[in-house]
């Protein structure tokens, strides 16, 4: 919308250099912000990554460009364009010592929030020339510039050096529930508005028309609570699917890390079932006794028997002491055997209480799930300890075909278990640097980054690596490890993208709308305006060539017809005569009776003489008391007979106050190839003769193909 509005401006200002340059930033970078976003729903990939980052900083370029000229403009003193290069080429320094993500930052920092304070600079200048609706845009505009500088240019992405560390998108979202991009566009809104006036004023003021001018107002502000009732429409109709997914996904987690839990209680239930069973069996009591070898054989066949019965890899028999008195290792169980006297397996279920306890061996990447329960005599005293252990190598090979990120983590939250092998022995969760040592002793060397930044009970969205998760936990078998799921939050993005999108079509149909309801507006005063100059036009035409008192065509409108007239004689070669008329002695009528007789006389004459002629004749006032009559299609003699015959009727007519009156005339034919002067000098000629020969009478001009029998003959 920014874009298009700058070029629309360009059209019509001096400047138009600077708001293309403009406009061309906001459609660059926009288009950047769009790919940014379909990173988030589709993924994305390090080509991608340059990709946008590159176009970022060209869009930034474009920018300050657009600040350079209009200071250039403004008379400021600017660097040349070089400066551009070297501002990329420490963008593509960094992209290679720091990564594609450092130099988006340094891109933002270096050359967005500068190009954007110079493009609010420059505008805030301008403005100070304007009128004050103007520059009251104008403005708004440069403060909309301003805090873009902020938005776009000091909030980034979080980055591996200060400020990009705390002033990140993460913290403004954790600040303000709502994510840099929407107050960016906003931002974009505010200025395309502000834009969009400065363009409005200059508009009404080139049509000069106070209904466009009331319309271009009216339109504003319609279009201003359209899009603010649009984007707020559409934020809540985004707000309102990302609510629908995140319910939706956190219903899935929770279903699928139930899936998880009973997977492993699935594993783990037979041989805590089968443990209770052994430690109950009245064969394994004997055992305890030491009463025969037969009751050693029965009891170690129990035993055998039951870890078949669950799958168990290893089970023994502990007694008061601690001491493995029966063992599925038959080794286990010899004199000097090391005694579980100090393992809480043995200590606790010593107190009545079962124990259920997961056990890794990182030197031989073993995971193994035990449980002891508690063996009594008849009296009900504790005498001994059962003991089953059960291999999680067969659930750990399925879980690895589950289809999102889960992890299995020990209680001090390395994880143990996961389907993503990058991740393995990494902490989930913070730890002291005493903590981390201790743990390195068992697990080797651990990865310093922590998934989370800190830890978590049973479910919360929140940043994983960066990523916006949502995150399960669940403890495991009555024990201190647990199971954690990820649900990535690009299916969120590609939800709320509908409503993105839905809004941008609205927005797209208002704008064409309202656009489109200003043109036919502006075409509709210009073409009214337009038909008020041709009625003035031909206000004017007429006034031009028509004379005020007879209402006569005048000299201007026989100029051009007569020249007509002669071209057509001279080429289809038709006969066209001039017949030059005036009122005898009228200036002693004007004398006698005053001007205004004198006039009524020019007057009645007019309308009686238009009413005597063809439609084809042409009759204009040629002077004060003089009439010139073109009459096309007639030779010389006939247009002498229609002179008589008109020079005969006006002798009977009776004027006003004046009585009769007579009139002399000259009557002339065109000769081909002569001028209009030559041939109403002619007709002139002829009526002068017939005032000096005693007036009243028509006069024909000789031509040279009428011999002197002819010109008597027509006399």
């Amino acid at each position: 919308m920014l874009g298009a509005t700058c070029w629309a401006v360009a059209r019509g200002k001096n400047s138009g250099e600077a708001w293309a340059t403009l406009g061309a930033f906001a459609l660059i970078h926009g288009t950047g912000e769009w790919l940014d976003l379909t990173a988030l729903i589709v993924g994305d990939s390090a080509a991608f990554t340059v990709v946008r980052t590159a176009l970022m900083t060209v869009s930034f370029i474009v920018l300050m460009d657009f600040a350079r000229l209009e200071a250039a403009r403004l008379g400021l003193k600017v660097p040349g364009r070089w400066i551009y290069v070297l501002l990329a080429l420490l963008v593509a320094l960094v992209g290679v010592a720091k990564g594609v993500i450092a130099a988006g930052i340094v891109a933002r920092y270096a050359i967005g929030s500068v190009s954007a304070t110079g493009a609010s600079l420059v505008l805030a200048w301008h403005a100070r020339s304007l009128s004050s609706t103007a520059k009251v845009f104008t403005l708004s505009a440069s403060a909309g510039f301003a805090l873009y500088a902020i938005a776009a240019g000091m909030i980034v992405p979080a980055g591996p050096f200060w400020p990009s560390t705390i002033i990140n998108h993460g913290a403004f979202f954790a600040l303000t529930g709502m994510p840099i991009q929407l107050v960016r566009g906003v931002l974009a809104c505010c200025i395309s508005f502000s834009i969009w006036a400065i363009w409005g004023q200059q508009l009404a003021a080139d049509v000069a028309s106070p209904r466009y001018t009331a319309h271009i107002r009216r339109q504003f502000i319609s279009t201003l609570v359209a899009m603010v009732a649009i984007l707020m429409s559409g934020w809540m109709l985004t707000q309102y699917l990302g609510a629908i997914y995140r319910e939706n996904e956190e219903n899935q987690a929770r279903t699928d890390i139930d899936l998880l839990a009973s997977r492993l209680a699935g594993d783990t239930a037979t041989i805590e079932a089968m443990v209770k069973a052994l430690a109950g069996s009245p064969s394994v009591l004997p055992l305890l006794t030491l009463r025969s070898l037969q009751d050693h054989a029965v009891g170690q066949s129990v035993l055998d028997l039951d870890m078949e019965a669950s799958g168990a890899n290893h089970g023994f028999i502990l007694d008061g002491s601690g001491r493995v008195i029966a063992s599925s290792n038959p080794r286990e169980a010899l004199s000097g055997a090391p005694s579980y006297e100090s393992s809480p397996l043995f200590r606790k279920s010593m107190t009545g209480v079962p124990e259920y306890q997961f056990v890794f061996d990182p030197r031989v990447s073993a995971r193994d799930y035990y449980v002891s329960y508690p063996i009594r005599a008849d009296d009900g005293s504790i005498v001994g300890v059962a003991v089953l252990a059960k291999s999680l190598e067969r659930f750990e090979a399925d879980l690895r075909q589950f289809n999102r990120p889960y992890f299995f983590v020990d209680p001090d939250g390395v994880v143990v278990m996961t389907n993503r092998p990058d991740d393995l022995y990494r902490t989930v969760w913070p730890l002291t640097a005493m903590k981390r040592a201790v743990l390195a002793q068992r697990f080797g060397a651990l990865s310093e980054r922590s998934m989370l930044k800190a830890d978590i009970v049973d479910a919360t969205w929140t940043n994983v690596d960066g990523d916006r998760n949502y995150v399960r936990r669940r403890f495991a078998n009555h024990s201190a490890w647990s199971l954690i799921i990820l649900k990535p939050t690009h299916e969120l993005f590609a939800t709320r993208f509908l409503g993105i999108v839905i809004t941008l079509l609205v927005t797209i149909m208002a704008l064409i709308y309202l656009l489109g309801k200003a043109r036919r507006v502006h075409d509709e005063i210009q073409l009214d305006n337009l038909l008020k100059l041709q009625e003035l036009a031909r206000t004017l035409g007429v006034k031009a060539t028509t004379d005020p008192l007879t209402g006569l065509h005048n000299r201007l409108k026989l100029g051009a017809t007569l020249i007509d007239e002669m071209q057509r004689v001279d080429r289809y070669k038709t006969p066209l005569s001039l017949m030059l008329f005036d009122i005898d002695h009228f200036k002693k009528i004007n004398d006698t009776y005053g001007h205004p007789a004198g006039d009524q006389v020019l007057v009645q004459l007019s309308r009686f003489v238009l009413n005597q002629l063809r439609s084809t004749d042409l009759l204009v006032r040629w002077g004060g008391e003089e009439f010139l009559t073109l009459l096309t299609g007639l030779d010389g003699p006939k247009a002498f007979r229609a002179a008589e015959k008109l020079r005969d009727a006006i002798r009977n007519i009776v004027f006003d106050e004046v009585g009769s009156i007579t009139c002399s005339f000259g009557v002339a034919q065109y000769m081909p190839g002569e001028t209009a002067a030559e041939f109403i000098a002619r007709a002139d000629g002829a009526l002068y003769r017939a005032k000096t020969n005693g007036r009243d009478q028509v006069k024909l001009a000789p031509q040279s193909s009428l011999g002197a029998r002819d010109l008597a003959s027509a006399a």
